[in-house]
């Protein structure tokens, strides 16, 4: 097994600045975003850039790891008092999320290491955080009985899909789906 040199303080800070401008630089510009740039950005040259990320589709994927972990992490942060708020209100964050950087999960999968799905959406994790929110939501008595985890997690992707770029309309869409359609 090979052993990984930490990084030292230096290292990490340019690593986290880099990450940081890439991820709003993908978030602006989509996985073409200009290395060039999200190097100046960051603040270090672009010999810096490619020591921590060797090529873009390792960059794209730091920077889509990154988002899906920020995302998980405000999940697990919701104190459980208001369950069927809070399962919803994450559902639309991740239904936007979704929308907003589907281009960056197809980037990676047609990159040259032909990484899965599941690898590249981070679904296990995306999926343990949910179980935990609709577990509580069901305890509440505020869940359809017949509704599981997987049913809401291909509810949020089919209207993030459906609404690629458009982070507005797939939140409309996510609510209309989980109020209903009657008044």
């Amino acid at each position: 097994m090979e052993r990984v040199k930490p990084l030292r303080a230096d290292g990490r800070r340019n690593r986290e600045r880099i990450l940081e401008a890439a991820v709003e630089l993908v978030g602006r510009d989509g996985a073409q975003a200009s290395l060039e740039e999200i190097a100046r950005r960051a603040g270090v040259g672009s010999a810096t850039l490619h020591r921590h990320f060797p090529t873009r589709q390792a960059l794209l994927e730091a920077v889509f790891r990154e988002g899906v972990a920020q995302l998980c992490a405000r999940a697990t942060a919701k104190p459980g008092k208001e369950p069927a708020a809070e399962l919803a209100d994450w559902l639309e964050e991740l239904t936007v999320y979704t929308a907003t950087h589907r281009g960056l999960a197809a980037a990676l999968m047609a990159g040259p290491d032909g990484l899965s799905a599941e690898e590249v959406c981070c679904t296990g994790m995306v999926l343990d955080v949910l179980d935990v929110l609709v577990a509580r939501a069901s305890s509440a008595g505020a869940l359809h009985a017949g509704a599981t985890t997987e049913d809401l997690m291909q509810l949020a992707n089919a209207i993030a899909v459906a609404n690629e770029d458009d982070p507005l309309t797939a939140s409309r869409v996510l609510r209309l789906a989980l109020t209903g359609i009657r008044p």
